[in-house]
């Protein structure tokens, strides 16, 4: 049976419609497998808007990007995610789509409500005034994410970029603002900050660090995919991120001059 990741690559593409709701151009589309057609979001980059401090970037590269950052850790974490040259809107990432469920892995509670083995991030009120608390749960995977998060600089986790797949497994999304040479590291996912991480979690970035510095090398060059490759600045700076996370050993805290959480969180 064909796999996800090689129908997304080589299978006609046809789009079923738009997400009006992101911020840059996210289609609806599907490819059609001996097994089935499978849904994916297609993210040309004729459709990126400009931003100020990722000028000239092709984010939908910088997403595929991060999906293979996620493989060198042998980390489970990314739904199938490549590049295609020959979409129908040109260049862009194909990803397959996630049909979550309602146990979402960050939410909102009340007060005094979070449920066991779940971490506090942040209080506010919701629309009505009343004291709400964001927080996420403790797992695995989760630390996993909060790891590739701070390898691939990422600044944007919001909480619905965290998804529950119907078999239980977490699915992170949307990682085209990564890779900046400068701390970027917006995120959600502050349950751990300061914190020791465990042994195996750190054997598993030990064990994928050739690959990986080997990868953002691979995309330090006009040979990346797509020609969309990292600056010098941007390979320095996530092998320094590499070493730094080995060396220190610890979950990342938020950075004092560079806001914590992305807006909105949730």
């Amino acid at each position: 049976m064909t796999q996800p990741v090689d129908a997304l690559a080589t299978g006609d593409l046809q789009v079923l419609g738009r997400l009006p709701e992101a911020s840059n151009l996210a289609l609806l589309a599907e490819v059609a497998t001996d097994g089935g057609p499978i849904r994916c979001i297609y993210k040309p980059i004729v459709g990126e808007r400009p931003l100020w401090d990722f000028p000239g970037a092709a984010l939908a590269a910088r997403e595929v990007l991060t999906a293979k950052t996620a493989a060198c850790f042998g980390w489970d974490l990314i739904p199938a995610t490549v590049w295609r040259d020959d979409g129908p809107f040109g260049a862009g990432m194909c990803q397959e789509w996630v049909e979550s469920v309602d146990r979402a892995p960050v939410a909102l509670f009340a007060r005094g409500a979070v449920p066991e083995r779940w971490r506090d991030v942040a209080e506010g009120v919701d629309a009505n005034g009343a004291p709400v608390v964001l927080a996420h749960e403790v797992s695995d995977p989760m630390a996993q994410m909060v790891v590739l998060d701070a390898l691939v600089n990422n600044a944007d986790r919001k909480g619905g970029h965290v998804l529950r797949r119907p078999d239980g497994r977490v699915a992170a999304i949307d990682h085209g603002v990564t890779f900046h040479a400068e701390n970027k590291l917006r995120t959600v996912l502050w349950g751990w900050a300061g914190m020791p991480i465990p042994e195996s979690l750190l054997d598993q970035v030990s064990d994928g660090a050739a690959a990986f510095t080997a990868l953002v090398q691979e995309w330090g060059t006009d040979a990346a995919q797509g020609s969309a490759h990292l600056s010098d600045a941007e390979v320095g700076a996530a092998t320094d991120r590499l070493e730094s996370l080995l060396r220190e050993a610890v979950f990342p805290m938020p950075a004092a001059d560079w806001p914590a959480l992305p807006w909105p969180p949730m």
